[in-house]
């Protein structure tokens, strides 16, 4: 049975294999450019979010098989202010998932984790991801989500394709 929970600093070391496992499978599906080349996410940005409780781990029989970062709120997102090419459906607090990840033992556990998130935020979440993704595109078709358009991030220069579902 999956359950989640809040990362702690005993998860870190988990975490930055889950995320180096995720970044060889992007490279080795076609997407060379979303985590591989800044090597991302960096340790301090997981140490940071497990400080602030917005990171969480997916268990599988008590070990840690995914990590994902969740969160709450009105505007919470920086990098959603401006959308081109589209418009969000809603401007009411949302939930929004980023650096979603698995060690590739758990079938299914993207969907497990998005809807758990879901449940936790009425039902209204915000996702994006590298157009190059497109296991997490046919994802966001599969939960449900339409996509909105493209946003910008910080850490590379390649655009997002923006991704809501409201309730």
């Amino acid at each position: 049975m999956i359950t989640i929970r809040k990362s702690t600093k005993q998860d870190l070391e988990t975490m930055l294999a889950i995320y180096a496992y995720a970044r060889k499978v992007m490279v080795e599906n076609g997407n060379p450019n979303q985590w591989a080349q800044n090597n991302w996410p960096p340790e301090d940005l997981l140490k940071q979010d497990t400080a602030e409780g917005i990171s969480y781990v997916c268990l599988n029989e008590g070990r840690v098989v995914g990590t994902f970062v969740f969160i709450v709120g009105k505007d919470i997102e920086p990098t959603y202010r401006v959308i081109e090419d589209g418009a969000w459906f809603d401007d009411s607090p949302y939930g929004v998932i980023h650096r979603i990840a698995s060690d590739g033992t758990v079938k299914g556990l993207g969907e497990f984790c998005i809807n758990w998130c879901l449940e936790r935020c009425g039902h209204h979440m915000r996702i994006d991801t590298h157009p190059d993704n497109k296991a997490m595109q046919r994802l966001m078709e599969k939960c449900g989500f339409t996509r909105c358009g493209i946003i910008h991030v910080t850490e590379d220069p390649y655009p997002r394709i923006a991704y809501e579902k409201i309730p």
